[in-house]
């Protein structure tokens, strides 16, 4: 936690804490945090059900203005209900390199075992323990005679480079092209018989030796615009969309006059599931009718 706290003090630290909250009213983190002019909670979980202390802490939270959770020496098990409220915007370290050692004694467990490294893992948090993503890494070569308080000590270090720097890529993401990118692609080509080309200088998509059914655009001549563009279905579809919504939906140059679409994806709050539609359905007005109908065969199922 001190570690997180003192990078957002360096310049251009892409995050700010809000709120430094524990289980333990004794934790020696919320001293610092005070002392430094970070707000805290505190509040003891002993005689409240899991799924109750949860919504508490969640509730201090979100009055925080919190957009994202970073656990940090953070010990107790969080419900499920608790992990789906902040679904890709929690973030844990752990003392291993995952997958290896999930749970507790791990720097022991990883002597034991005769490993010439141990380390630790930045990772996303989901309802199974110590599973979810792992973002990053660090390992730390086990010495001779290393007992397990001697290798999480070194560990410790490493966590303390690693946390802080992850965190700031994880933040800033939404707005990294190179990730829009591979967000759109995944999705693109999850479709039937898609691929990914260059067209009029920009990463492409459409139906196998067919015709395209999406671009995705970054400052396309200088214009300064992350955007994903897409087919409508009639220039009326257009125009109800951008209508609807004028700072997501725009008319794009030299595509725009046939139909399409643009939807910005630089304003760091996507809405994936309607990037996933809008692909599907630009998709379907390209798409051959054995391939709608594959698809519709399968839909009823």
């Amino acid at each position: 936690m001190a570690a997180l706290l003192y990078a957002t003090r360096t310049p251009n630290c892409p995050y700010e804490i809000v709120l430094v909250a524990s289980n333990n009213p004794e934790a020696p983190g919320l001293m610092l945090a005070a002392a430094e002019g970070v707000p805290t909670f505190a509040h003891n979980h002993k005689g409240m059900k899991r799924v109750e202390f949860d919504a508490l802490i969640d509730r201090e939270l979100r009055k925080a203005g919190a957009d994202y959770v970073a656990l940090a020496g953070y010990m107790r098990l969080l419900s499920p209900e608790f992990v789906a409220g902040w679904e890709n915007r929690m973030l844990n370290v752990h003392p291993s390199l995952l997958p290896k050692y999930k749970g507790l004694d791990t720097h022991q467990r990883a002597i034991e075992a005769g490993d010439s490294h141990g380390g630790c893992s930045i990772h996303i948090v989901t309802a199974d323990l110590d599973d979810g993503p792992v973002l990053g890494q660090v390992e730390v070569a086990i010495l001779p005679g290393d007992t397990a308080d001697s290798l999480a000590d070194r560990t410790l270090f490493a966590e303390h480079q690693l946390y802080p720097r992850l965190l700031a890529d994880f933040v800033t993401r939404e707005r990294d092209p190179d990730w829009l990118l591979d967000q759109v692609r995944q999705r693109a080509l999850a479709l039937l018989q898609s691929d990914e080309g260059m067209s009029h200088g920009m990463p492409s998509f459409g139906i196998e030796k067919g015709k395209k059914f999406a671009y995705f655009t970054r400052d396309h001549h200088g214009d300064g615009v992350i955007a994903l563009l897409v087919k409508t279905s009639a220039p009326e579809e257009q125009a109800m969309l951008i209508e609807s919504d004028p700072d997501l939906y725009y008319r794009p140059a030299y595509l725009g006059p046939a139909g399409w679409v643009g939807i910005r994806l630089d304003r760091g709050d996507v809405d994936w599931d309607l990037v996933e539609d809008r692909l599907h359905r630009s998709w379907r007005t390209v798409a051959p009718r054995k391939l709608t109908a594959l698809l519709d065969a399968a839909d009823q199922f």
